[in-house]
């Protein structure tokens, strides 16, 4: 009994000791199944706001999403509308946390924190997302292509851009460990 014990605890310490402790005032996503991950921090520079249609397809349906989008160095807000401009949800990310706001139930929305997973991983830097990942996960930039490989280097996410002048912006996400696509439409940008 005092070695199943020793045993147990031991592979506690160590699993306590393989990566950053979690923080509990930051979100967490499904990479893919059985694999989470905290998200970056909010803060993000230069600071943007957009207008995006979201179209999403999964398993044969599509649904479309009007969303507002407003991010700067300290939080990121989210509200998502109908297409008649009914606003369906709110979101905001900042120093204390995930905070969301459900007007209208949806039921084929996935959680809050899934779709800021998304919307971060097109648009916050590498290296703040590479700081987060899983042991051996690797997220690339390839030109308009940004693609996040888990450890035993199978495709997760790829995200394509169109070059605005200066910007990138993300118009198409697809995530192959949970087999959806979302499309992207920019209605305004700044």
């Amino acid at each position: 009994m005092i070695r199943a014990a020793s045993i147990l605890l031991t592979a506690l310490l160590l699993s306590a000791c393989a990566g950053p402790a979690p923080d509990s005032r930051r979100p967490t996503a499904w990479l893919k199944p059985g694999v989470k991950v905290t998200l970056p921090s909010p803060g993000i520079e230069p600071a943007f706001q957009q207008q995006q249609l979201l179209t999403g397809q999964v398993k044969g349906r599509s649904q479309s999403l009007l969303v507002l989008l407003s991010a700067d160095k300290q939080q990121i807000d989210l509200a998502g509308l109908s297409s008649v401009g009914i606003r369906l949800f709110s979101l905001r990310y900042d120093a204390s946390g995930i905070h969301t706001e459900q007007l209208m139930p949806l039921p084929q929305m996935p959680p809050a924190s899934q779709v800021l997973a998304d919307i971060m991983l097109s648009y916050w830097p590498v290296a703040r997302w590479q700081a987060v990942l899983p042991a051996g996960w690797t997220l690339q930039d390839q030109g308009l292509k940004r693609k996040l490989f888990d450890a035993d280097d199978h495709l997760v996410t790829e995200i394509d851009y169109l070059q605005r002048g200066q910007q990138r912006q993300p118009v198409s996400i697809r995530q192959h460990a949970f087999d959806y696509q979302i499309h992207i439409q920019q209605l305004d940008a700044s």
